[in-house]
């Protein structure tokens, strides 16, 4: 029996091994759509809602942080699946948002994601105000959004064509900011950059609002992206910690690797060339050692000191993260100067 206690185990992970192996295999090499569901609607919600949720409030944060006036009255969530949108975009701009549509072809997912937002029961008043579930897009194209948002969703579309028509249309409905979030593989960071692509070359004649599109985040630039010209090509990713859903199991603290992008109307804002933070942020005893993305389109590894940058970069540079932007348009200029002044 001992002998059974033991190899139970290990015969039950071959079939799990077996099992995934099979569907990656399935998936991978015959792409069909997923189709949810009741119970495939579930099972996402307990593994993607919290991750899903992480990764779109840090995107939209970006918004928040450098834009703290801007207050959206309505909001667009394409693929919107369980709603971790619709909560996240609450939580910035719960106050100004009067008008929240979310956009799922499943049917199951839509009803799960409205029994949620009226806290489990569907005779309760909803936690969150003025959302409206649809199936699909709205059809006239002079309908905008001051936020659009499509999260994880657009590499579940079955070819780069229908990709490209869908950023098209998504930007098309965009009065302020088009928010995309993608997992922070190597195919979730091609299908945002070609995206970005989409919008910022696309000569499109359907628009009814003139305004030209720029990069408001993560880029410095709107350059080709350095990361895709490394052998191998490397995502731009970034990390967020989150706290899971309370289900047996599931570990008290996990992080969502996760890649995104923010376009806009709006034009050029303050501090838009500062380059950004790619790679985790290496402190040592007298220097700062930090891989950017800086506005010449180059990445650049700089060691950010006391001595050469001034105290109050290098203080900053401690003190930041992966994700974030330094105060700084060229660390080696910027280190030339501090020099001469000294």
């Amino acid at each position: 029996r001992e002998t059974d206690r033991q190899t139970d185990p290990q015969q039950l992970e071959s079939r799990v091994r077996q099992a995934v192996l099979s569907e990656l295999r399935r998936t991978t090499y015959h792409w069909t759509p997923l189709r949810y569901d009741e119970e495939l609607s579930v099972v996402y919600l307990a593994a993607r809602l919290a991750g899903v949720y992480a990764a779109v409030a840090r995107a939209m944060h970006e918004i928040k942080k450098r834009e703290p006036s801007f207050a959206p009255h309505s909001l667009l969530d394409f693929g919107s699946g369980t709603g971790s949108v619709a909560w996240a975009a609450h939580s910035l701009w719960g106050e100004s948002l009067r008008e929240t549509v979310c956009v799922d072809s499943a049917s199951a997912m839509n009803r799960l994601a409205e029994r949620l937002i009226r806290g489990g029961s569907d005779d309760t008043e909803p936690l969150l105000k003025h959302i409206y579930f649809r199936q699909f897009l709205p059809v006239s194209p002079k309908v905008q959004f001051d936020v659009v948002v499509s999260a994880f969703s657009l590499s579940e579309l079955a070819s780069g064509g229908e990709r490209r028509e869908t950023v098209q249309t998504l930007w098309r409905k965009t009065h302020s900011y088009l928010v995309l979030v993608e997992n922070g593989t190597r195919e979730g960071h091609q299908t945002l950059m070609e995206a970005r692509d989409t919008v910022l070359q696309a000569q499109d004649k359907v628009t009814y609002d003139p305004r030209k599109a720029s990069v408001f985040a993560p880029c410095p630039h709107q350059l080709p992206c350095p990361k895709l010209a490394e052998m191998p090509p490397a995502p731009c990713n970034f990390p967020q910690p989150y706290l899971p859903l309370p289900l047996p199991g599931s570990s008290d603290r996990e992080e969502e690797r996760f890649s995104y992008l923010v376009l806009t109307r709006t034009g050029p804002q303050d501090g838009a060339l500062w380059p950004r933070l790619t790679g985790p942020v290496l402190r040592r005893p007298r220097h700062v050692q930090c891989q950017l993305c800086c506005s010449d389109g180059q990445l650049q590894r700089a060691a950010i000191t006391a001595r050469q940058h001034g105290r109050d970069l290098y203080r900053c540079a401690r003190s930041s993260n992966w994700g974030d932007r330094l105060p700084i348009i060229n660390p080696e200029s910027h280190a030339h100067s501090e020099a001469e002044e000294a």
